[in-house]
């Protein structure tokens, strides 16, 4: 019986390649040292994958960034402004595609379907000129095949990258994507025929936007793109992968139709309804990848769950046409559990990373084979029924408390016209009022700080002084640039979820489960595995410290429920909305205890809200209702005179405006520089937004600094859309990934905006 993963995690078990690509672009070593790095951790993933006896392992699923700017390259589809003039593109051209440079803007960003990894979003027009311009997919293959490993190459499927695609600046939103698939596929064939030469037997095309809701047109496009591919597809065993989501019916038939196609896989975690079409429809002699090892958790499998599924399917399919895979790619979860090494033991058998899935797999696949290890699925069976039975799981009182938010929407009782005039009085700020959305960088010697107070050399007292240290200066340099609100920079949290979830209970932690969510960027998600609380007060003693130290207003900084839920590994053995209300609750008590101690600004961070969106359309109401719901349960006790924030980032949010509507913040500040202002123009076609609004007047992912006029311009596209009185300038996102002198310059810039337009709006009264 066969095996397969669906891709792996790039970064390395200590995130070898992040501190790899950091040290690249701080011009502290070379190109040939990061791609050392980069060799000797494909090299260990695939050595691992095959001794743990993996027939079908992934390659060209490594990226420096992402896979669809690596499509990117490869179809030498570099906007003009980069100044590209052919060739193999190189780390120059490709880096500043994904981060700007000094004198251009990156390309978009956004997120990878509803999940927190990010994807570089292609620009694309009829003037393109495609061109083979990187042979990467080729070269990590026959990389692979040095080492003795026959891989899988996977490639973004044709369709689905021009579906996740964009019409460049300049082209008109109605241009046809699809139209450029002529073009596409003559890069593709090339691909395929170099594969070939170089001894693949299979390939692998990632097609997730078949689980989308698709119009019949897009359909037909997979039908005449693979129709074109199939004489050159001839001789290879094709696989088409899906996930994240059920396959609809229409495109489950167009998927099962294709010409040149020999296997299907599908995610049978999250696409348990596809399990049915499977059984009436699924076409002869083809092969199944069945993904039932979870790619985007880390719990266990339940093996003897997924074994009865498998037999059911062998049943249908053939015991020689299934193969057992991974749901989705691995790069969503963290890589090995063996480097947790301070985790409760009891959870931790629970549990299973990166390294303990492709086991499942191989588990589930001798199983199959007639060689099932009695053991191994002992050992699991034994997990799954602790974890089943432990008393640390559940809280009746929680479970009392969140059952009865449902008896009520939690609105606010004054409206938030009225509510912002009561601000105004207490608050005093100047039109068009400057902020920053939360964290200010995250220097070598704070991180030191941290680091030490965890470990225990250096005393609370020291960590606490060091740490007040740090808020003092961000404090000052805020007042120095003239901010309007202020915030205290977090520098005791290295990140905004884990930091929630630490002082949490119902959640743990680890020491190396890092996920990479864009570029060098990596988060540790917390586990929630039991119900949800607080016990204690968790940000008012660092939020009091920092408003005694400024007479100008400070925002408590919280990050909100259905984040906190998003950014974690979440429980799987009730409904996502119930953990949702119960963190509700606990942020709700925060929210109140810092109004009771003077704050009167308070920022409850939402930005994964539109995330955790479903792919399916016919899901979205009921989301969007219980995660709104969510979100107004933490601030519905609070006065009137207390400004609640919100701040969202990189997703489209064009398509829920209504609901950010009715999560009825006083205001909301919303990534919208590096998706090229799109967010205005929902407003431009005529919504109307009483709330305060601060659309991101810069992108903060980027190392270049805007000049005053570029962001004065931002400000006035604003200002022909949103009336003046709500407006707030502010970066697109938190500032902890750059450095201070990228920092500076760009505020002082972006209040000089601010202050020229105050001047002219003035004036022109």
């Amino acid at each position: 019986m066969a095996s397969h993963i669906v891709g792996y995690p790039r970064m390395g078990p200590k995130r070898e390649l992040k501190f790899a690509l950091e040290s690249f672009w701080d011009g502290k070593s070379s190109a040939e040292d990061l791609q050392k790095v980069s060799a000797d951790l494909r090299s260990s993933i695939w050595k691992q994958m095959a001794d743990a006896g993996i027939k079908h392992i992934p390659s060209n699923t490594f990226s420096y960034y992402d896979q669809v700017l690596d499509t990117t390259a490869l179809l030498g589809a570099v906007p003009p402004r980069y100044g590209w003039n052919g060739g193999e593109i190189g780390f120059d051209t490709y880096f500043s595609m994904a981060r700007g440079n000094a004198s251009v803007p990156a390309m978009e960003m956004t997120k990878w379907f509803d999940t927190n990894y990010h994807f570089i979003v292609p620009e694309l027009g009829p003037d393109v000129n495609f061109s083979y311009a990187s042979h990467k997919a080729v070269e990590e293959y026959k990389e692979a095949k040095a080492l003795g490993v026959d891989t899988v190459p996977v490639l973004v499927g044709p369709v689905s990258y021009l579906l996740l695609s964009k019409p460049a600046k300049g082209v008109e939103k109605t241009f046809s994507l699809l139209s450029l698939l002529p073009k596409i596929l003559p890069i593709y064939k090339e691909v395929v025929s170099e594969l070939k030469a170089a001894g693949a037997s299979w390939i692998q095309f990632d097609e997730p936007t078949l689980v989308l809701d698709l119009e019949s047109d897009k359909l037909q496009a997979f039908t005449g793109a693979y129709s074109e591919l199939e004489s050159a597809l001839s001789g290879l065993n094709v696989l088409i992968e899906t996930y994240f989501a059920d396959v609809p019916a229409a495109a489950f038939k167009t998927l099962t139709s294709l010409k040149g196609v020999t296997a299907y896989g599908f995610d049978l975690v999250r696409g348990t309804k596809t399990l049915d079409l499977i059984k009436s429809k699924f076409p002869k002699g083809k092969y199944l990848f069945a993904g039932v090892v979870d790619g985007r958790n880390i719990w266990a499998n339940d093996l003897c769950a997924s074994l009865s599924t498998l037999e059911t399917l062998e049943g249908i399919v053939g015991k020689d046409k299934l193969v057992v895979s991974t749901s989705t790619s691995l790069l969503h979860t963290a890589v090995d559990l063996v480097n947790e090494t301070k985790l409760d033991q009891e959870i931790k058998s629970w549990l299973a990373f990166a390294a303990q899935k492709i086991i499942e797999v191989n588990a589930l696949a001798k199983a199959l084979a007639g060689h099932k290890d009695e053991a191994f699925f002992s050992a699991n069976a034994a997990a799954q029924a602790s974890r089943k039975s432990s008393p640390r799981v559940t809280n009746e009182a929680v479970q009392k408390a969140a059952a009865a938010l449902k008896d009520s929407d939690h609105r606010r009782a004054t409206n938030v016209s009225a509510r912002l005039d009561a601000q105004q009085k207490k608050l005093n700020l100047p039109i068009l009022p400057t902020t920053t959305i939360g964290s200010f960088p995250q220097t070598i010697e704070l991180r030191r700080v941290r680091r030490e107070y965890k470990a225990k050399k250096i005393s609370e007292e020291e960590y606490v002084k060091a740490i007040k240290e740090e808020i003092n200066k961000v404090v000052k340099l805020q007042e120095e640039l003239d901010i309007d609100v202020l915030v205290h920079g977090e520098p005791e949290r290295n990140d905004m979820v884990e930091y929630f979830g630490e002082q949490l209970s119902g959640f743990a932690f680890t020491a190396n489960g890092w996920v990479q969510s864009y570029g060098s960027r990596c988060v540790k998600p917390p586990i929630i595995y039991g119900d949800v609380s607080r016990p204690k007060p968790m940000t008012v003693f660092w939020s009091c410290a920092a408003q005694s130290m400024t007479a100008r207003p400070m925002k408590g900084m919280l990050t909100g429920p259905v984040t906190i839920l998003n950014w974690s590994f979440v429980r799987n053995d009730q409904p996502r909305f119930e953990t949702t209300f119960q963190i509700a609750l606990a942020i709700k008590d925060e929210v109140e205890d810092l109004e009771k101690a003077g704050i009167s600004v308070i920022q409850i961070d939402e930005a994964a809200l539109r995330e955790g969106l479903p792919l399916r359309k016919s899901e979205h109401a009921f989301y969007l209702d219980w995660a709104v719901h969510s979100f107004r349960i933490t601030n519905s006790g609070v006065q009137d005179t207390t400004q609640i924030h919100t701040h969202m980032c990189y997703s489209n949010f064009n398509d829920i405006i209504h609901s950010i509507i009715d999560m009825d913040a006083d205001v909301i500040t919303i990534e919208n520089s590096r998706s090229d202002e799109k967010l205005l123009s929902v407003f431009r076609e005529g919504v109307k937004y009483g709330a305060g609004i601060g659309p991101g007047v810069y992108d903060i992912h980027s190392p270049r600094i805007p000049s005053t006029d570029e962001i004065a311009d931002r400000i006035n596209k604003m200002l022909a859309v949103l009336e003046t009185n709500i407006l707030w300038v502010n970066p697109d996102c938190g500032l902890k990934t750059r450095k201070y002198p990228e920092v500076k310059p760009a505020l002082s810039n972006m209040v000089a905006a601010a202050k020229l337009l105050r001047t002219q709006l003035a004036s022109a009264k």
